[in-house]
């Protein structure tokens, strides 16, 4: 049993091709014979030349040398606000420098990313030499390599809420 209603002239529309209805009755048209492809040479399928390969979507993959910039960028900043790691950090922080370039120049062709990853770790790294040579000066007195920066955050904060809890 079918649910589909049979087409009858109430429920069918019919479309004129092109040209109008008379375009079909046309005597000046030429009729078009199909070709055979086997005997006609026109037809036959001439090898392409010089022609290129489609080229192919690469997937997008990230930087290793940006990546590696940004996480050593962190651990440099954290190494130069602890205090006695100052040094170590500017050190770290050179070294990130350095691998952050690299991620910035590698963003450069077509398929790699991570240019924010690089760029942030530059700024983290410049950061962290400058804030530790300034320390080293001795241009900021709250931070040097005899401070324990950490301890006296962690003694202020217990001050501030040792009555409120």
């Amino acid at each position: 049993m079918s649910t589909v209603a049979r087409p009858d002239e109430t429920t069918t529309r019919h479309f004129s091709s092109p040209g109008g209805p008379a375009a079909h009755d046309r005597k000046d048209r030429v009729p078009v014979t199909p070709r055979d492809t086997d005997t006609d040479p026109t037809l036959e399928q001439q090898p392409v030349r010089d022609a290129k390969p489609a080229p192919v979507d690469k997937k997008p993959r990230a930087s290793l040398l940006a990546t590696l910039g940004l996480i050593l960028g962190v651990v440099a900043a954290m190494l130069v606000l602890s205090g006695p790691l100052m040094g170590y950090g500017i050190g770290v922080a050179g070294l990130a420098l350095v691998l952050s370039l690299g991620g910035v120049l590698a963003t450069r062709r077509r398929h790699v990313a991570g240019k924010s990853d690089a760029l942030l770790g530059m700024v983290l790294s410049l950061a962290a030499i400058v804030v530790g040579v300034l320390a080293l000066t001795g241009s900021l007195s709250w931070l040097g390599t005899d401070m324990q920066p950490v301890n006296t955050a962690r003694e202020w904060l217990d001050a501030q809420f040792a009555n409120r809890f």
